[in-house]
């Protein structure tokens, strides 16, 4: 789109005219990009903290902490603070997809590789909440279980 001799990209979507057909497409972008950040999360958690990569997260986390060159400890830092290497995911997701926010030119892109690590990593905030209040659980029902036990002796 020209307008006053400079070039504008038309967003994907438009809410000006209380277009209803612009609103379901606000949702399925909305939609799709709470989506687009799910497989982030899963496997920037995954690299960062499951037993599968139990290894190679104590290796990268031994070099992070070693290495005598700055960008080498930087570089090996990436694969232990899930924070990071969503963002690194994300590049490789938008990549693959070609995945935009918003925007049907690079500040799609750019909007995209900032919107979809923070959503990601309210997942996985979300996530960890979940598994500290299972195990916290856990912890209190086997308490009960052998407090219960020593009664009955």
């Amino acid at each position: 789109m020209i307008h006053n001799g400079r070039h504008f990209c038309r967003p994907l979507f438009s809410l000006a005219n209380s277009d209803v057909g612009g609103a379901i497409v606000m949702i399925e972008h909305i939609l799709a990009l709470l989506i687009h950040a799910l497989p982030i999360a899963c496997i920037a958690w995954t690299v960062t903290h499951e037993e599968i990569f139990r290894e190679f997260n104590e290796y990268c986390s031994h070099r992070s902490e070693n290495c005598r060159r700055l960008l080498q400890r930087k570089f090996f830092y990436l694969f232990t603070c899930e924070f990071c290497f969503s963002f690194w995911v994300t590049a490789a997701l938008l990549l693959v997809t070609g995945f935009k926010v918003y925007y049907a030119d690079w500040r799609g892109y750019l909007l995209a590789f900032f919107s979809l690590p923070w959503l990601a990593n309210a997942y996985m905030n979300i996530y960890h909440r979940l598994r500290v209040d299972i195990r916290k659980s856990k912890a209190e029902a086997d308490q009960e279980e052998a407090s219960a036990e020593r009664v009955n002796k």
